[in-house]
């Protein structure tokens, strides 16, 4: 872990406000995410397990968390197994937790190494009634692999048929989509590193340097500042590259007069940033270009004035297309004809600006949270309305993070240069 070490009383919170929502003599588990095979004999990066994380703080591959409450043996009420190193993957793999460095990070006093896990559930089981397993419901997933989760269930069911099964999922919906105030200065410590790479690009870009050039630079700051990296594939796209909006070859020369759509963040402690910008190559935005840009930042700031507590989705996004359809008015990309003769499941803003407005952002890029929930205090969302014009070779979309509060919204990106004129002055020092 590049991170320092995150108070324990983060994952000790989770897990009481996860308990409070568990039926009376319930046992739940949760696992840790595989570790998937990239070619040969090697393994892709690991990524824990969002829930995991949150419910225990453990940054590690093969670990188990067992939580149940009413367990007539107290040693079993709150478990954490790990995978117990030795001398061999000390040399080879190097750091892994020890009973004790796991017991501070997750506040968890019971610790057992993995082996000794089917041994303790299979004595414990059969005193629960009900049994809670994890799967990943987030809304944008859909399974094309039977990954770890998926297989316990199967084993669960297979080895205790008659126990009452019940969804972690819905609970961890509710609870991760309010943030914490340790949640809240991670993301914002992901958010300042985004903005020191960002400050970084405009000082380095310059006609007819590569895109990859650029996302080097990026990933550099990061990692420089102890992010574990980008929180998803980083989108350099200039002049008509960015109207594929998710672009990601990044090998293409940027030329003098087009502008550059970025979309990145960094990951830190397991939480994302994730922002949009777009600058002119040369330093210096035409006349047009501006225009585009100004409208784009105009239904931004509009739009994150709308999120507050209790707003739906729904009635949120139709704002929001709303105040679009105004701009691409103005820009005499659309007429009034247009919007008279529209179709209500495809208004016409959509041939300009194709994609949502908003989604939660926490542990995961697209964080858990109800589709149809409304929109509530402690809400971290991103903000990010976008216009693409193909035969103009331009995409503009801008983006922010946005923390919803009682006393007003907090924009987490607020120090990231954003006006033409301050991208422009930066370029040009």
């Amino acid at each position: 872990m590049k991170y320092p070490s995150i108070s324990n009383k983060l994952p000790i919170l989770n897990r009481q406000n996860y308990i409070k929502q568990l039926k009376n003599n319930s046992l739940s588990v949760f696992n840790a995410n595989d570790e998937f095979p990239r070619s040969g004999d090697q393994t892709f990066s690991f990524k824990q397990n969002a829930d995991l994380f949150y419910l225990s703080g453990i940054d590690q591959e093969q670990t188990i968390l067992l939580l149940y409450p009413d367990c007539p043996n107290p040693l079993y009420r709150e478990v954490l197994f790990l995978r117990q190193t030795n001398d061999f993957i000390k040399v080879w793999e190097g750091y892994k937790y020890t009973k004790e460095q796991a017991q501070l990070a997750s506040g968890i006093n019971n610790i057992f190494w993995l082996e000794d896990f089917e041994n303790i559930l299979h004595s414990i089981v059969h005193y629960a009634d009900y049994i809670y397993l994890n799967t990943n419901e987030n809304n944008k997933y859909t399974d094309s692999i039977p990954y770890r989760d998926i297989r316990f269930i199967e084993q669960m069911r297979s080895k205790y048929p008659l126990h009452h099964y019940e969804r972690a999922a819905p609970i961890m919906r509710n609870l991760r989509a309010i943030k914490s105030e340790i949640e809240i200065s991670l993301t914002q410590k992901a958010c300042s590193i985004t903005r020191d790479a960002f400050l970084r690009v405009l000082k380095f870009v310059k006609p007819s340097v590569k895109e990859y050039e650029i996302e080097a630079e990026i990933i550099h700051e990061f990692i420089r500042q102890g992010a574990t990296g980008h929180a998803y594939p980083p989108i350099i796209a200039s002049g008509h590259n960015a109207n594929i909006l998710h672009y990601g070859d990044n090998n293409q020369q940027c030329k003098k007069g087009d502008v550059i759509l970025f979309d990145f963040g960094a990951e830190y402690a397991n939480y994302n940033a994730d922002m949009s910008r777009a600058i002119p190559v040369n330093g210096k935005f035409t006349k047009r270009q501006k225009e585009v840009y100004n409208a784009v930042l105009h239904v931004m700031k509009e739009a994150s004035k709308l999120l507050v507590d209790g707003i739906t989705g729904k009635i949120y996004h139709e704002q929001v297309g709303e105040l679009m359809t105004e701009q691409l008015i103005n820009l005499k990309l659309l007429t009034l004809d247009d919007v008279k003769n529209q179709k209500s499941s495809y208004p016409a803003y959509k041939k300009y600006f194709m994609h949502g407005t908003s989604h939660h952002l926490g542990l995961d890029l697209h964080d858990f949270g109800g589709r149809y929930t409304p929109f509530a205090n402690g809400n971290i969302l991103t903000v990010e309305p976008g216009i693409y014009i193909p035969e103009e070779g331009l995409g503009i979309r801008l983006e922010n993070n946005i923390l919803i509060t009682a006393s007003g919204n907090i924009d987490l990106m607020a120090d990231i240069p954003i006006e033409t004129e301050e991208i422009e002055e930066i370029m040009n020092q």
